[in-house]
Formats: structure tokens, sequence, C-alpha cells
């Protein structure tokens, strides 16, 4: 038996957990502790917060280790805890973005403290005692092997999904004056380092200087990032410096049953990250019919395929040039629509449900069959195992 920890919160990590629940016939335990610790970066050790999520934390092992079942932690963020449990565990990594600005390979997001060094530290630990990893892309699983030196047959690769039900093209129309009177480009996400919205900014730019897009401007939905550093100081930086600042447009928090609205009705979604663990929007835009272009970087030529326009995130030009290609010729933009109508119906919330599911199954066997007594109830089977299915991606 495997018991699922869902954790309560508005992030891809929680919604992979949440999209999970609502599939998997298992055990569950809600928590709102990662969200709670992922709004903790950058705090000293010394403070009020950090004493009260120490006890928080302490009082969160001891109930996973109450739990006759092994464990799924959902994220590797909560591999801190993996560390400290005497029951087995299952945990999904979703990227080693927080890994490579702990070693200092570059500032994906922010440079971590002392307090973040510790805690960062005890995730990337907790990875490495789980008995299987659940990696969301290949790039993830290659990664898992190249900078934490886990063997490969400890990591399986579930891809994440899409909710079709709600990510499809929509003919609501948007009743800000805003939105409807400009076309406009879309970007979804924060405005992290390695998101590379800076870039993306600089290419819109360029398209700004020719005059057949005097009108067109620049959607950002999404938060900035957490209050470890000033993102959006630096974003607005940028967007003085270029003078462009009539033309942006930001929403920040969007509701997940918004967001179609906000694909449907764009002219093009850009994601020119420098890394991605996995990626979300650009499969959502595609299933809502809207032409994507993304980075050939990481994960996203992996998740997106040929479905979408690959340029590299330095080259400014690339991106413009691929952005005008897309609202230049219509021949380009209703392929780059059917074929993303394609790419994103392969990645479904029920495929990763099943082959998750099958990963509990090969785990419970594999420790059902190290022990002496094979009845134990930790390593009761739980609900019936489905076959292995190959799902074409």
């Amino acid at each position: 038996m495997v018991t699922l920890v869902v954790t309560i919160g508005k992030g891809s990590q929680d919604l992979y957990s949440q999209k999970l629940a609502e599939k998997l016939d298992v055990p569950k335990i809600y928590s709102a502790i990662y969200q709670r610790n992922a709004e903790l970066f950058n705090i000293p050790f010394l403070c009020r917060s950090a004493v009260k999520v120490t006890w928080d934390d302490w009082r969160f092992i001891r109930m996973l280790n109450r739990e006759n079942s092994v464990i799924h932690l959902p994220n590797h963020h909560l591999g801190r805890y993996g560390v400290f449990l005497r029951v087995p565990y299952i945990i999904t990594v979703h990227d080693l973005i927080r890994y490579f600005d702990l070693k200092g390979h570059g500032t994906f997001i922010h440079r971590p403290n002392l307090r973040d060094k510790l805690y960062l530290s005890l995730d990337y630990k907790g990875v490495k005692k789980a008995a299987r990893i659940i990696a969301v892309s290949q790039t993830t699983k290659d990664d898992l092997i190249k900078h934490l030196g886990i063997p490969e047959e400890r990591i399986s690769v579930v891809y994440e999904g899409v909710d079709h039900q709600l990510f499809k093209p929509t003919s609501r129309r948007f009743t800000e004056r805003r939105f409807t009177d400009y076309p406009y480009l879309l970007f979804v996400g924060s405005e992290h380092p390695r998101k590379n919205f800076a870039g993306l900014l600089k290419a819109f730019s360029r398209l700004k200087s020719e005059r057949r897009f005097k009108n067109l401007k620049l959607v950002k939905v999404g938060k900035a990032g957490g209050s470890e550093a000033e993102f959006r100081k630096h974003t607005l930086q940028v967007i003085n410096e270029l003078e462009i600042s009539a033309d942006i447009i930001f929403t920040d928090y969007v509701a997940e049953e918004e967001l179609p609205v906000y694909y449907s009705n764009a002219k093009c979604f850009i994601l020119p990250s420098f890394y991605e663990g996995f990626g979300f929007p650009p499969l959502e835009a595609m299933a809502c019919g809207c032409p994507v272009i993304v980075s050939n970087r990481s994960s996203l030529p992996e998740i997106a395929g040929e479905a979408a326009i690959q340029v590299g995130p330095n080259d400014i030009e690339g991106i413009a040039t691929a952005i005008r290609g897309v609202l230049t010729y219509q021949e380009l933009r209703k392929s780059l629509i059917n074929k993303g109508f394609k790419r994103a119906a392969r990645f479904t919330w029920e495929h990763t449900a099943e082959q998750t599911l099958q990963v509990y199954c090969e785990v419970t066997e594999d420790l059902r069959a190290r022990v002496k007594e094979p009845k134990q109830t930790i390593f009761n089977r739980g609900p019936d195992c489905p076959k292995k299915s190959d799902v074409s991606y």
C-alpha cells in the first residue's frame, strides 16, 4: 500500500499532487507544509518563523512515521523529511533548479543563504535515500544520474499531464478593454532568471520597432516570484531601459480555470527558458489552439517535440524572428496549431496516474521480496496493479 502526500497550494508542484489525488484510489495525507516552506526562502536561521517551522517539520515527520505504508512524497523539496523517515518512500523530482543554485552552477532562481543551503542539502540527501524516484521528464532523469549519481534503475520517468476538460479552445472573451483592443503575445510563469523573461522582452522590443506591430502587446501571467529576491524590480528595469512599458501588461496570479481564455485569445505563446524540468504552459497553450515557441534547452524540446518552434534562449533575434513568422505566415500558424493539438493530446493525467500506480506496484513488490514476512501490512498491494502500458510521447 502507498499513501500519497497531497500538498495544498497553487504552484505547479502542488498541482501535480492534486491531479494525482483525483485519479488515484489510494490513501492520502493533505498538508500545506510545502507551500509554507516555499514562502520562507532566504530567511535567517534565528528568527521567529524559522523556529516555528522547525517545530512544524518535526510534527510532520512524526505523522508520516506513524503511517503503516510506503509514502509518496510528491516533490523533491519534501526530501528533507524523507531523511528522517523510518518507513520506505517514493519521491517525485520535478527538476534540479535549486540544486544548481546550491552548487553554484549559475543563478537559476536565487543563490541560497546558509539556512537554505542546509535545507536544500537535506532535500537532495532525501532524494538519494528514496526507494524509488519518479522523474517528470527524461531530462530530469538524466540530471539525477549525472549530478546526484543515482543509479538509472532507481528512476522511473512519468510525464505530467494536461487537464483536457479545462484546457481547450474557448470562445470566451475578455471584458477588460486592455485585452480586447489589441493583439497580444503571451508568457505564463515567474520572473526567475531561468525563465528568461528578460530575453523575451528584448525580442519583443525589436518587433515593436516595426510599424506593422505598433499595436502588439505582451501579456505576462503569473507572480514575479517569491520574496527571496526583487524579481519584479529587475523586470521593470529591463522594461524601462527598452522603453516598452506602455506595451507590457502584468496580470500576476490568474486562477487555473481562467487560463484557457488567455491562451485561446493570444497570437502566440513563448517560453524561452534556460531550464525547465517539465513545463506545463507550452502544452496548455497547445491544447487551447495557441501557436507555441520554446527554447531549445533542457526538457522543452522533449515535451514540445516538433509541435513548437525551438529557438536558442540567448538568440534574441532568433526569438524575434520566430514570433514574426507566427504573426505573419498563416500557414505556419495553422501548422503549429494542428501539431499542437496532437502533441498535447498525448499528455493526460489518466496516463500519469496509471504509470504512477505501476511504480507503486513495482516498489511494493520489490519491498515484499526483500522481507521474510511477505504479509506485512506495509507491503500490501492495495489497489489492483494495472498491466504495463506503452504510452507514446
